[in-house]
């Protein structure tokens, strides 16, 4: 793609559309990733026989090994491909086809140096320009060979798009060049970006359009997140293009989907700094996502909740695939006993319509050796492919009935990548409780998980949202507004005009503090939010020592702390529900809540406890109309509406050991076949799962 033709393609972010008659069988698809080209042996027909028999329904290929499907230039073979469809198609499973383009093959980057993101460093996978036109070019000739050679095979129902793609970095010329002319389209006029940007700091001003310097080094955080929302859109163009070439060769009927994964701290944690996934789903027929999550004594089920609300809500609450997630994978995941079927359970409680592992079996070599399979290196049955099989059964008998269901959730949590962006521009230098300096700073993930975890832990269950979504605010009671930090006034004006129509909208600290440019707000803090909020502050700091004056949450003097943050608020309209207590500082207001038309809007001037986030939650909840349940975790209980209209309840237990608890419909316990009357205990095991069907159709 020329230069000119990729400025225009993103500044226009032309999305390719859903295709009309894609969809995905009406059933729980169970799968896993299969490479006939890593096996040791011929065995392909050998593990098709044991998927088949561990209920395995789906497998994902291809993805991986273009430097095996396109030797050389323009010269292909298929027989890995087709003997994987081959086998799978003996045995009645079905296949996703992965278009191969984020791992170059070597002559590629031979031919072709410049598409490699780290010069002369050939081997790792996504070290490539999304935007390099040779890359292009051959991304383009394998997926239409791929696509024609596989779609007519009876198999196939459907196909992922890259893999995990980001923009990985890229930066160079060309994309320099692109971000110029997009910034041209944008801005009316060199001055209003100077002023806006705040350009004249450092001398950094730009009086030429052919000055424009490259952002790389830049210093100015107004310039780094256009850029790096520049670089989402790419990731937005990049996967439409792929989509809408898929679908040119596709047979009909056969969905798109792309493999999203989140924030990654030594597993899946929070939003992706690196992609717009609301925007990029929007050329999708479904969305899927990769969640990986601590195990064992460290298993608790909150990031298989928080990937799945956030690919449900990537399509406005469209049930979604999870294309990828762990087996046993790295060692210290190994799954206690019980715990697969835990975790394929609590997928399917966030509205997953496919649990797919990553993967069938353990590679003998190479990067990923110790990152295990439903098989280890030996290739034979074991105490998690026997748990599968568990799985694979169940769902045989429950996957018509289970798959498809629907969610109306009537909390939110708002998230947002431009405040995502801005907010990590100025991390926060924290100090514990004792004045010494934490390892790294807090990041505003962090902060998203601290209220989204406290919401999980109390079995309310939420959407997230984004200024991307096109659901409608005002379907929630309850709007959870995390560090805001970046936004428009347009954007905090339709949050607030929610609470004027009678929701109840929570702000936290570092919300409002700067306008969508990164540029602080010229105003009272926090900005537009002030008045619907009724408060506003000038001074800030990092607590030490600093606790709510006469603990009002009743959290004990342990969790009755402010972290992180803290904003000294000064009511003008609002009500004081906490105050700060320190030796030092004077009692300011710590938590605010204040009338705004037919709602509320909650302030939170500091970052909670757990503890405490769980009780300035459960109380706006409860506030706002929400009933909160009385099961807490470990108990998680998660559901929704079947396809037959009864209403449908996931109760899992994240513990090692068994508990009971009141089942909160009447009706069947699917998994048993026993019934159950509504608060009347049910026994879970340590790690155990049951479903409750209700009796009847909701209202």
């Amino acid at each position: 793609m020329a230069r000119s033709k990729l400025a225009a393609s993103v500044a226009a972010m032309v999305l390719a559309t859903s295709s009309a008659g894609a969809q995905v069988p009406q059933t729980i698809l169970y799968g896993a990733a299969y490479y006939d080209e890593y096996t040791p042996v011929d065995r392909v027909d050998e593990d098709a026989r044991m998927m088949k028999a561990a209920g395995i329904t789906v497998v994902r290929i291809a993805e991986s090994t273009w430097g095996t499907l396109e030797p050389q230039p323009n010269v292909f073979n298929f027989s890995h491909i087709d003997r994987t469809l081959a086998a799978m198609n003996r045995e009645g499973i079905k296949v996703i086809i992965g278009t191969p383009t984020y791992a170059v093959p070597t002559w590629l980057a031979r031919q072709h140096p410049d598409i490699l993101l780290q010069p002369g460093a050939y081997g790792p996978r996504q070290n490539m320009d999304i935007t390099n036109p040779h890359y292009r070019a051959a991304a383009e000739r394998v997926i239409v060979a791929l696509i024609d050679h596989v779609k007519d095979d009876p198999a196939v129902i459907g196909y992922q798009v890259d893999n995990e793609t980001k923009p990985f970095g890229t930066s160079g010329p060309n994309v320099q060049a692109a971000f110029v002319a997009a910034m041209k389209t944008k801005w009316s006029s060199l001055d209003d970006l100077n002023k806006a940007w705040g350009l004249d700091y450092w001398s950094n001003r730009i009086n030429s359009w052919d000055d424009f310097p490259s952002v790389n080094a830049s210093i100015n955080a107004s310039m780094t997140n256009a850029f790096q929302a520049f670089q989402r859109g790419l990731v937005t163009d990049f996967l439409a293009w792929q989509a809408d070439l898929v679908r040119r060769h596709a047979r009909p009927g056969q969905f798109v989907t792309q493999n999203f994964d989140l924030d990654w701290r030594g597993y899946s944690y929070g939003i992706q700094p690196d992609v717009n996934h609301w925007e990029a789903a929007k050329a999708l027929d479904v969305a899927g996502i990769d969640i990986y999550h601590p195990s064992q004594e460290k298993l608790t089920g909150t990031e298989i909740a928080f990937g799945g609300d956030v690919a449900r809500s990537m399509r406005g609450g469209a049930n979604y695939l999870v294309i990828e997630t762990q087996a046993q994978g790295f060692p210290e995941w190994t799954p206690f006993p019980g715990q697969l079927r835990l975790q394929a359970f609590s997928h399917l409680a966030s509205g997953a319509k496919m649990v797919e592992y990553w993967h069938w079996a353990t590679t003998t070599n190479a990067f990923e050796t110790y990152w295990r399979g439903l098989l280890t290196q030996d290739y034979k049955p074991n105490p998690v492919y026997d748990e599968a099989k568990t799985i694979g059964a169940d769902l045989k008998r429950l996957g018509p009935k289970l798959a498809d269901m629907k969610k109306t959730n009537r909390v939110a949590l708002y998230v947002s990548n431009a405040a995502l962006s801005a907010f990590d521009s100025f991390k926060i230098n924290t100090h514990d409780f004792k004045g010494n300096a934490d390892r790294t700073p807090v990041t505003y993930n962090e902060v998203v998980r601290g209220f989204y975890d406290a919401l999980y832990r109390q079995n309310i269950e939420v959407d997230l949202i984004s200024p991307s979504s096109t659901v409608p605010l005002d379907q929630y009671k309850l709007i959870v507004v995390p560090a805001l930090y970046a936004a428009s006034d347009a954007e905090i004006a339709k949050l607030n005009d929610c609470a004027k129509a009678g929701a109840h909208v929570l702000y936290s600290f570092k919300s409002g503090f700067s306008d969508e440019n990164t540029k602080v707000r010229f105003a009272a803090q926090p900005g537009g939010i002030a008045q619907a909020a009724g408060v506003t502050y000038q001074l800030f700091t990092v607590p030490e020592g600093v606790s709510l004056a006469g603990d009002p949450f009743g959290v004990g003097a342990a969790d009755n702390k402010a972290r992180w943050w803290m904003e000294m608020l000064t009511p003008t309209t609002a009500t004081v529900v906490a105050r700060y207590q320190s030796p030092s500082w004077p009692a300011a207001a710590a938590v605010t809540r204040n009338s705004w038309g037919s709602g509320e809007v909650t302030y939170v001037g500091f970052m909670p406890t757990d503890a405490l986030a769980e009780k300035i939650l459960a109380d706006a909840a409860k506030r706002a109309g929400i009933d909160v349940p009385a099961v807490h975790w470990p108990i998680i209980v998660r559901g929704g509406t079947l396809t037959n209209g009864h209403p449908v309840r996931y109760v899992l237990n994240y513990s090692a050991t068994a508990q009971a608890t009141p089942a909160l419909v009447s009706g069947t316990e699917l998994l048993s076949g026993r019934a159950v009357t509504r608060g009347k205990p049910i026994d879970l095991p340590a790690w155990g799962v049951a479903i409750l069907e209700g009796e009847s159709a909701t209202p």
